[in-house]
């Protein structure tokens, strides 16, 4: 009896809630020898992912900050089905440890959904028999360029104050260490959260992060762990678009005092003011 041959696995790209292929049909090896590959996704990919992304985001928006909460929390909680397959993905020394704490920072965010807007937003003292409100409104698309490592953690921390605050959002997960990330996407369209709300490509960033800063469907970009010439790259696209461009630098993703904020919500928020006469 001969050995039964392992099957290689090629992991796709999640777009609108459904996993295709590249459209040019590139795939990338993922370590050494036989053991998987991921889709080297194109410019056409991305735009198609703007286009779930952008069809997605205005329910996603209209969603209760409370119902938001949940459907986080359940994103936490598909993870820890899957705690296992996640860490053995992962390169990290203490990849258990990091698949602990990329499901405690979803859970951060679910808890921060409905208590935001009264953080970020307010009431304005006005002169006169009226009421001035301050309100938080989500910014749109998001494009989202993750660092190679923390390859899950990087991730998670980038994507989940954006979709706290409403915004959908298109994912360049991490070059070098994809797997984490796919394994991810399985449970994203999974989950109760919206096909299209988060979708995740994998490729290269030095061909894909020109397009997300020149993209005018993309709002605006949350990066980490990019270089001086990549970061330089974004902001120089963005300016032609005048998108907000926001990019971790210098970052211990771990530090729960640094990453599990309010204010890293705030970038992909837009303020609203509102004004309403007072009773006489």
């Amino acid at each position: 009896m001969t050995d039964r041959l392992s099957v290689t696995k090629t992991y796709k790209l999640l777009i609108g809630g459904k996993f295709p292929r590249s459209e040019s049909g590139r795939v990338t090896p993922v370590g050494d020898g036989p053991g998987a590959y991921v889709c080297h996704a194109s410019r056409k990919d991305l735009r198609d992912a703007v286009e779930a992304a952008r069809a997605a985001q205005p329910a996603w928006a209209g969603a209760t900050s409370f119902l938001r909460g949940q459907i986080l929390y359940r994103l936490g909680e598909m993870m820890e089905g899957k705690r296992d397959e996640l860490a053995a993905a992962l390169t990290a020394s203490d990849a258990s440890g990091e698949v602990a704490h990329s499901i405690d920072r979803v859970l951060h965010y679910a808890g921060w959904c409905d208590k935001y807007p009264q953080v970020l937003g307010c009431a304005n003292p006005v002169s006169g028999p009226y009421h001035n409100f301050t309100v938080p409104e989500p910014v749109g698309v998001v494009g989202v360029i993750c660092p190679d490592e923390p390859s899950l953690l990087g991730l998670v921390s980038l994507v989940a104050p954006v979709i706290a605050g409403g915004s959908s959002c298109v994912v360049l997960a991490s070059e070098t260490s994809p797997i984490a990330p796919c394994v991810l996407a399985e449970a994203l369209a999974t989950s109760d959260l919206p096909a299209g709300v988060v979708n995740i490509l994998t490729g290269f960033r030095d061909e894909l992060a020109p397009h997300f800063s020149s993209h005018s469907e993309i709002d605006a970009i949350h990066a980490g762990g990019l270089n001086e010439d990549q970061s330089r790259v974004l902001r120089e696209g963005a300016a032609e678009n005048l998108k907000r461009v926001t990019i971790r630098e210098d970052l211990d993703w771990t530090d729960d005092g640094a990453c599990e904020d309010p204010w890293w919500i705030e970038p992909f928020l837009e303020m609203k003011t509102i004004w309403h006469p007072s009773a006489t």
